[in-house]
């Protein structure tokens, strides 16, 4: 990442941060399941037309910092690798939705 680069992510950062939280606070425990995605595509095109490419990779750099932070609870509260806790991720997603 160049100057210019990191520059132009750090001053949306708090922004896309707080839209983050957000969007965990909507998501976590939401009924039907089937609304998950659904809001965070919502989220996904609101920071896309409010700043572009860039405010979509810091979106996906703060959730993915969130969701390493979240396997490494569950690793540790449960006494399994990080990759045991990916595993059961995965094999739920494939039940949930068997043809991908």
């Amino acid at each position: 990442m160049d100057e210019e680069e990191d520059r132009r992510l750090r001053a949306i950062a708090p922004e896309i941060s707080r839209v983050t939280i957000g969007l965990m606070r909507t998501v976590v425990g939401l009924e039907p399941a089937e609304r998950v995605p659904e809001e965070a595509l919502y989220v996904a095109d609101e920071v896309l037309a409010k700043h572009g490419p860039d405010g979509l990779r810091v979106l996906v750099m703060s959730l993915t910092g969130w969701m390493a932070v979240g396997i490494e609870n569950v690793a540790m509260l449960t006494g399994k690798t990080h990759e045991a806790v990916i595993d059961d991720i995965e094999l739920t997603c494939l039940e949930a939705n068997p043809d991908g």
